[in-house]
């Protein structure tokens, strides 16, 4: 029986990555999406698509059936830690051998950052049940940059409660690099990657980076923690809530070190933001 790997979250920003780099390698792999209509991105050779519900199990159950492999990824919302460990539960119960999941650097079930904790709980639950495991810790995603596009658009500024703090942040593309190998290579079992990129930037110095690969003058702009929630209205109160947690545990200088776990993960050195700010340059106008 030839058994595959089975890809959550497949349409989103790190999901569509992995998706594109295990079809590129001619690797059977099963897409799950909660509609076939999210699935155009990932409409590639080799690549089957299943529709799944993080909350109905039993449609996690067909998702899983003959997967050897899966790869672990929801949204972060109010329902994250109990759909992950639905999903867990579904994988044993379907004999899944490995769970590649993404979690989050500093993820620790006392932080007072709630996605830090569920993280943890979720990891704890994988390690309990009896498959192997590689967990993915990536820390501040590069392209959380583009969710300030429309400042950066139409200000030329963007904003967040972050002071001089700094944070390594990672390229989604690298997390995906690290994803593939730990799922269609042996020697990973059991490990914990702290996923970040080659240097901590502060929020003003991506700010400078991107002004010269913009060619015009990017600002950072340093708010209060009330300011930065009130500019999330949009956003359900539960995960505004939380990344305001994010925001205050970077300010700290909680998120700021370096690892060098991509590089033993893929044998490369990470991208770095400079050559993040080049490749997406287009998408900030």
């Amino acid at each position: 029986m030839n058994r595959k790997i089975l890809i959550t979250g497949a349409t989103g920003s790190n999901g569509t990555e992995i998706v594109k780099r295990l079809a590129a390698q001619n690797v059977p792999v099963r897409a799950m999406v909660r509609n076939y209509d999210q699935a155009k991105k990932i409409a590639l050779p080799n690549v089957e698509v299943v529709e799944g519900n993080f909350d109905h199990p039993e449609t996690l159950l067909e998702a899983l059936t003959e997967v050897d492999r899966a790869f672990l990824l929801t949204n972060s919302t109010e329902r994250a830690e109990a759909q992950q460990l639905a999903f867990v539960e579904a994988a044993r119960q379907s004999g899944v051998k490995h769970i590649v999941k993404l979690s989050q650097f500093a993820a620790d079930a006392h932080s007072p950052v709630r996605f830090l904790r569920y993280h943890a709980v979720v990891e704890a639950a994988i390690q309990a049940s009896g498959m192997t495991y590689t967990f993915l810790r990536p820390n501040l995603f590069m392209q959380g940059l583009l969710s300030f596009k429309s400042t950066i658009t139409s200000q030329n500024a963007f904003y967040a409660a972050i002071g001089d703090a700094k944070v390594s942040v990672v390229d989604v593309r690298d997390i995906a690099d690290v994803a593939v190998v730990a799922l269609t290579e042996t020697g990973h079992e059991g490990k914990i990657y702290n996923l970040t990129g080659p240097q901590a930037l502060t929020h003003a110095e991506m700010a400078e980076q991107l002004s010269a690969a913009l060619n015009r003058q990017i600002a950072f702009v340093d708010i209060p923690s009330e300011a930065m929630r009130d500019q999330l209205l949009n956003m359900p109160a539960w995960q505004a809530d939380g990344l305001i947690e994010d925001y205050a545990h970077y300010r700290r200088n909680e998120a700021a070190a370096v690892s060098s776990d991509i590089q033993d993960a893929i044998g490369k050195e990470p991208r770095s933001f400079k050559t993040f700010a080049c490749d997406y340059a287009a998408m900030f106008g």
